[in-house]
């Protein structure tokens, strides 16, 4: 795994996903932190006590998946879909062989605070969808919980590695769409980037071989799923009140978001608030 910085566009998709594939990916300093603890005690941790401790840093998951997914036993049939079941096929002691000392987004981009602070910005939308996803999926009694919880923590996750990567990249399109709210995502990235976010994510985690179903319920082409859908209508929501609860674009996502539910619009809306309280 290599350090870089880009400054510049990559020819096309290809040669980013080369790029990112090679790139060392950091983690949040609280979770390299958090490692290095149970580190100390390693013969008192469990895989759940692992899991809770890092599933809350997309970086970090995506990590640990496609370490798990890299090394994989030929003969084991399944594919580890969470955290913890990643930690349980790698046993507790090549966890910590495999993690650490860990790398961070904050040493990475110490020089750039406005470009970690666009980074905690993607961190905590990532964050309200995963709840969101989670609490959607509670509600319909959806038995892959778990996994779309991750899928709405990983959604963005390319988002993230452009802003670790390339911080000058992803501002000239932050302070693009600033400049001009009505462009839309993909274009200013396919200006900027010569491909967009949506595009390098999904080849990411084809070349990381994560999961299928954490694939699936990550693409937003494939929304006619009720899992997929409660990720995507998450992000969507996430998105929208990021700067308050009075964008024009929320009545139309309380409506989709009642219907997958089966409530009503004013019962979504009560829900809704209930699970970003």
């Amino acid at each position: 795994m290599e350090t870089i910085r880009l400054t510049q566009p990559l020819r096309d998709l290809a040669a980013w996903t080369a790029c990112f594939q090679a790139a060392e990916i950091p983690v949040l300093s609280s979770t390299a932190q958090a490692v290095e603890e149970l580190r100390l005690n390693e013969d008192a941790v469990d895989a759940n006590l692992i899991g809770e401790t890092v599933a809350g840093d997309p970086l970090m998951t995506l990590r640990l998946l496609a370490h798990a997914a890299a090394n994989r036993p030929p003969r084991m049939l399944t594919e580890p879909e969470t955290v913890t079941a990643a930690v349980v096929m790698m046993g507790i002691a090549p966890f910590f062989r495999a993690f650490g000392p860990l790398p961070t987004v904050e040493d990475r981009l110490h020089d750039q605070p406005e470009a970690l602070q666009g980074l905690r910005d993607v961190l905590r939308r990532a964050h309200r969808a995963a709840n969101f996803a989670l609490g959607f999926s509670v509600h319909r009694m959806d038995h892959d919980a778990a996994v779309i919880h991750h899928a709405a923590l990983l959604h963005d996750f390319a988002e993230l590695l452009l802003w670790c990567h390339g911080p000058e990249l992803a501002l000239r399109i932050r302070r693009a769409q600033e400049a001009d709210p009505t462009l839309r995502s993909s274009s200013i990235q396919r200006t900027v980037l010569n491909i967009t976010i949506s595009e390098l994510q999904q080849a990411l985690m084809r070349a990381w071989r994560l999961p299928e179903q954490l694939v699936r319920f990550s693409d937003d082409r494939h929304v006619e799923h009720p899992s997929a859908r409660s990720v995507m209508l998450a992000i969507r929501f996430a998105r929208h009140t990021s700067r308050g609860w009075d964008n024009a674009a929320l009545p139309d996502d309380v409506r989709d978001i009642a219907q997958l539910l089966n409530l009503s619009e004013a019962a979504a809306w009560q829900v809704l608030r209930q699970l970003d309280s």
